[in-house]
């Protein structure tokens, strides 16, 4: 039972995740459902595989999602999301914000998804068959991609050729908002990119740095609690030794398949270290199922199962198996915990897995010493074998940085950061506002993208704020453009601007 180790965007910082935990879940009355599912319309644009060369003329049915119902006809603006690595409906379900600011903005809205996830696949079946077929795979098409379906939009739709269009992403479709807005400056007027972490790459940000976010979150939930996880990797490891106590930890850890080896313990550990990080990516103020049903505040439910001072080793193991129960089972329905799997199959380790083999390379570790993880460190040279025994690609950790601008990207304009101070992936976003229109927005209480999430009774002040002070930030771009180009929306809607 060996786990993989490798990062992913979205949802863990270690291992992968393949579907969603023991299969559909029935739905549990006490876990309010934060992932709407709103109307829209589906459609397919036929774009090119290959933006920017011309041997290759294929194209394939790129899928984006619509939504006229609070558009104002002549020429409302366009709210424009940017697809991360998974199917766009999931997304477009999980980014409220977007469906409840639409009727104020008169905004139709765009949900586009990113090639190679959901049914946006190059070469249908074929497109993971081999390196050929995945080597248009990656963000630089992708964002061509959106400049193009904008295009074709705004040609196509009647009373949309004047439409100023915004766009929207988080974490990895953050990223995506970010830079498309950099590439193609005449495509989208502003953008609102929510915990995307541009600085995470090599050179930028230290590789320690999401680990130790973590292990704040859970120590602020309960110092005992950071305490014994860090604890917990010396016993694993002196369980995982021998046979009998491989079985005291399948036992103990209710897990569903048997610990044969060393190495499958190892895996546990990584497996364990990712559900730890998904915690704090989803630690909501409310009951929320983005990645897992899960109640409000989890860290601090899960860390009241692993709270006890100098438990026995034996009973630590039954705490942590209780804390995981938190997030596996809070529907109550799992029989055992299957470490192949933690977090939703409507996200992609296998397009990730390719993505962070070639340009996503984002170093991570971690010291066990000022964080409560075990000791990884990062391996440039091993990751690239595996990524060569994998794919049969060599990453290249630089290019993000040469393609994309690094820390030097005081010439761009209108683009919020918006990142969560309780979000791993805040280390890796840009916290500070670089000029006037580069602009930085913190929110204390915010786990990851909490201000794309629909709006809640719970919401903290915080987070309230925040989308307040976005939606300023937007009517001002949309307003300057209006103006600029000389458009009759502003004197025709009641918009206020």
């Amino acid at each position: 039972m060996e786990i993989p180790f490798r990062i992913f965007l979205v949802f863990a910082l270690y291992g992968g995740a393949s579907a969603v935990l023991f299969g559909h879940r029935a739905h549990n009355p006490g876990v309010e459902e934060q992932s709407k599912s709103y109307e829209y319309n589906t459609s397919y644009y036929d774009v090119l595989v290959d933006h920017f060369g011309f041997a290759n003329s294929d194209t394939y049915a790129m899928r984006y999602l619509t939504s006229v119902t609070h558009w104002d006809h002549n020429g409302g603006p366009i709210f424009f999301y940017t697809g991360n690595e998974g199917d766009i409906a999931w997304f477009c379900n999980n980014t409220g914000f977007m469906w409840d600011i639409a009727p104020e903005f008169k905004a139709m809205l765009v949900f586009a998804e990113h090639r190679y996830y959901g049914e946006s696949l190059p070469y249908g079946t074929d497109s993971y068959k081999d390196k050929q077929h995945l080597d248009f795979f990656t963000a630089e098409q992708a964002l061509a991609d959106f400049a193009d379906l904008i295009r074709y939009i705004k040609s196509t739709v009647p009373g949309a050729s004047n439409s100023a269009v915004i766009a929207f992403g988080g974490s990895y479709g953050g990223m995506l908002a970010a830079w498309l807005r950099m590439k193609y400056p005449s495509s989208v007027i502003g953008s609102l990119a929510a915990s995307a972490p541009i600085w995470q790459f090599t050179g930028l940000t230290g590789c320690e740095t999401q680990v130790q976010i973590v292990t704040k979150d859970f120590a602020k939930a309960s110092p005992s609690c950071a305490k014994n996880i860090r604890r917990s990797w010396d016993v694993m490891t002196k369980f995982g030794k021998t046979e009998s106590g491989r079985q005291t930890l399948f036992t103990n850890l209710r897990l569903c398949d048997p610990l044969k080896t060393s190495s499958d313990v190892e895996g546990i550990k990584s497996w364990l270290s990712e559900v730890y990080d998904n915690l704090a990516m989803v630690d909501y103020p409310y009951a929320a199922s983005f990645l897992e049903p899960l109640p409000a505040y989890p860290i601090k439910v899960v860390c009241s199962y692993i709270n006890k001072t100098e438990p026995s080793d034996d009973q630590l193991l039954l705490d942590l198996a209780n804390g995981l129960n938190v997030y596996f089972n809070y529907t109550g329905s799992a029989k055992c915990f299957n470490a192949s799997h933690a977090a939703t199959g409507d996200l992609s380790d296998e397009g990730w897995g390719y993505q962070s083999c070639t340009e996503m390379v984002m170093p991570y570790c971690s010291d066990g010493v000022q964080d409560m993880f075990p000791v990884v460190k990062w391996d440039e040279a091993k990751e690239a074998a595996q990524c060569q025994k994998t794919w049969q690609v060599t990453p290249r950790p630089q290019w993000i940085n040469l393609q994309f601008g690094g820390k030097d990207i005081q010439a761009a304009s209108n683009i919020i950061f918006s990142n969560g101070q309780l979000d791993p992936w805040s280390a890796g976003g840009v916290l500070e506002s670089l000029s006037d229109t580069l602009i930085a927005i913190i929110i204390p209480e915010g786990a990851h993208h909490l201000d794309l999430r629909a709006k809640n009774d719970d919401d903290p002040p915080s987070v309230t704020k925040a989308r307040e002070t976005e939606k300023t930030i937007m009517r001002q771009w949309i307003k300057s453009y209006y103006i600029d180009n000389k458009t009759n929306f502003m004197n025709n809607t009641n918009v206020k601007l």
